[in-house]
């Protein structure tokens, strides 16, 4: 199908989709999340072709790893999508309501975006959280997936637009674009009559490349480079448990920690223990002048390592003199996308949680917490860092806009 077709089904299906019933659309994706549990053999087999290919093309560890499907993931996607299912519908909220001296009656309620364009690469489970949020917020969605994982996606596709056939309901709410080419992006982000917003997930230069060609607004996040702060007045054992699951449990993702920032009192007694316990965990650390005078084997850290998201086990070290030298370092070098800081002292905690200019700011928890599934979300179509309209992990309300009602009884303005 031409690619300006695709928009027009989806335009055309954007009308329907805003008027379907709540209990329509969560009975719809009850059986998105029984058909993917009963066809979870078939999308794992053609998820292998996928990760074969990978490992052909010499991917990263990394990369393989958010491309890889097995039956914990896959139950893991159908779990968030009847957790989508449960929550409440946010469409046609009163968001609030107001009467004018005049009579007039104003009511603010919430709505559909419309077509959301999603530009992602290699998480496969990506096409599943993003289909159902969309779904259940009245948008129709143009999927668009690297070429890494297409066996995958069209897997996964397949699933979701037999429960929409199952329901009554036009497939065009829910659309893939099968082929590679890349010239396919220019094309539709040249397409605002048709889309509504565009929403890429990926490495940075994918983003940088959608907002530099898009006529349509963007929602995004660069990088994620996510901090942890042990303070003076920690619980160490509690910091190393959040320091080591923040940076190890899942190395590949946008919300696991990239610098490690430690107070110098603490210094001399935490980083011994912290360094040899991600050593042991294959971490390659990287320290200032400081840290490396306490842990001499480490590599030294450059200017350039509080820029990096490694997305690999490697982080950078840094002593700072204070809460506020924390925060300025974070302000400075980070991407406003998520930072946790460990502290038994409430004033240190509020400090850091206003100052630190982040979409999430944690105080005694991991910054993997930074996830539309742990925030009871069901699932996330992404983590934005912009502070207009959506900011931080996106669920129901952050797919929606809103339009103001307006009830007279013959008014007329002077």
């Amino acid at each position: 199908m031409k690619i300006e077709n695709i928009c027009i089904k989806a335009k055309s299906a954007s009308r329907e989709l805003a008027v379907i019933s709540a209990e329509v659309k969560n009975k719809a994706i009850r059986a998105m999340a029984d058909l993917l549990k009963k066809n979870a053999g078939t999308i794992i087999e053609k998820n292998s072709f996928d990760i074969a290919e990978a490992k052909k093309q010499n991917l990263s560890p990394a990369m393989i790893d958010r491309l890889t499907l097995n039956e914990k993931r896959i139950k893991l996607m159908a779990d968030g999508l009847r957790v989508v299912a449960g929550l409440n519908d946010p469409i046609g909220e009163t968001l609030r309501e107001w009467d004018r001296p005049n009579g007039l009656k104003i009511k603010k309620v919430r709505v559909p975006i419309g077509v959301i364009f999603i530009i992602y690469e290699s998480r496969p489970n990506v096409t599943v959280d993003s289909a159902g949020l969309c779904f259940k917020s009245g948008n129709c969605v143009i999927l668009r997936g690297g070429k890494e994982s297409i066996n995958s996606n069209k897997a996964l596709v397949e699933v979701l637009h037999k429960a929409l056939s199952e329901n009554g309901i036009p497939d065009g709410c829910i659309q893939f674009i099968e082929t590679p080419e890349k010239s396919v992006i220019s094309e539709l982000l040249k397409m605002p009559q048709y889309i509504d917003l565009v929403i890429p997930r990926g490495g940075e230069a994918l983003i940088r490349a959608v907002v530099s060609e898009s006529q349509i607004p963007v929602i995004k996040h660069y990088k994620g480079i996510c901090h942890v702060y042990v303070d003076n007045a920690a619980d160490l054992a509690m910091a190393e448990k959040i320091v080591i699951n923040a940076k190890v449990q899942r190395p590949g993702v946008c919300n696991a920690m990239e610098t490690l920032l430690v107070h110098k009192n603490i210094a001399d007694v935490f980083l011994p223990k912290i360094a040899k316990s991600l050593v042991d965990l294959k971490v390659e650390l990287r320290g200032c002048e400081r840290t490396r005078k306490i842990v001499p084997s480490i590599c030294a850290a450059t200017e350039e390592d509080w820029f990096t998201e490694y997305l690999a086990l490697i982080l950078s070290i840094k002593i700072v003199d204070s809460a506020e030298d924390a925060i300025k370092h974070i302000n400075q070098y980070g991407s406003m996308h998520s930072d946790s800081i460990v502290t038994k002292n409430e004033a240190t905690a509020k400090k850091f949680t206003s100052e630190v200019d982040s979409a999430c700011v944690f105080v005694n928890a991991s910054t993997r917490f930074s996830d539309g599934g742990e925030f009871g979300m069901g699932a996330e179509i992404g983590i934005s860092t912009d502070k207009i309209h959506a900011r931080g992990p996106m669920g129901l309300e952050e797919l929606t806009s809103y339009k103001y009602i307006v009830f007279g009884n013959g008014q007329i303005r002077e």
